[in-house]
């Protein structure tokens, strides 16, 4: 690459993944609008759906979210009564937040996103082979690591 292209954007790799990221988000929206939930929430939700007790500091380590966002996030969720926050019993410093009932239930109506999204994203025909997704998964969760 020549020294007068380096800022061209077109030859910047973190653009796309920009753009893609703010794309599929958008496209997730009015999926979770159904449920009532942002993205944030929703992934939020999905390892508690997965592990049903997580610490406030490993659910944040897990989405690579800082407490300022995690926190006003949980409450919400807290209020919409689909988790419940409690302090340790072994350590007082620690949050625990475990899915509620309706966090539970809610989880049957969350199926269906997954699937409006892969046929969003193969409307115009196969986006991508399973096995090059998990490549692209792969990459994306390397440049994660490599930048956390």
């Amino acid at each position: 690459m020549q020294e007068d292209d380096i800022l061209k954007l077109s030859n910047q790799l973190c653009f796309p993944l920009y753009a893609a990221a703010r794309k599929i988000v958008a496209a997730y929206a009015p999926f979770l609008k159904e449920i009532h939930l942002t993205y944030t929430q929703y992934v939020t939700m999905m390892v508690l759906w997965e592990k049903r007790e997580v610490s406030v500091k490993d659910l944040g380590a897990t989405l690579y979210l800082d407490s300022g966002t995690l926190t006003p996030l949980l409450k919400k969720l807290e209020k919409e009564g689909l988790v419940t926050r409690r302090r340790s019993h072994e350590d007082e410093r620690v949050v625990l937040v475990q899915l509620s009932e309706k966090g539970e239930a809610l989880r049957e109506k969350a199926k269906k996103v997954p699937c409006h999204m892969a046929a969003l994203l193969t409307k115009k025909g196969a986006f991508l082979p399973e096995e090059e997704m998990e490549k692209l998964k792969g990459v994306l969760y390397e440049i994660i690591q490599r930048l956390h």
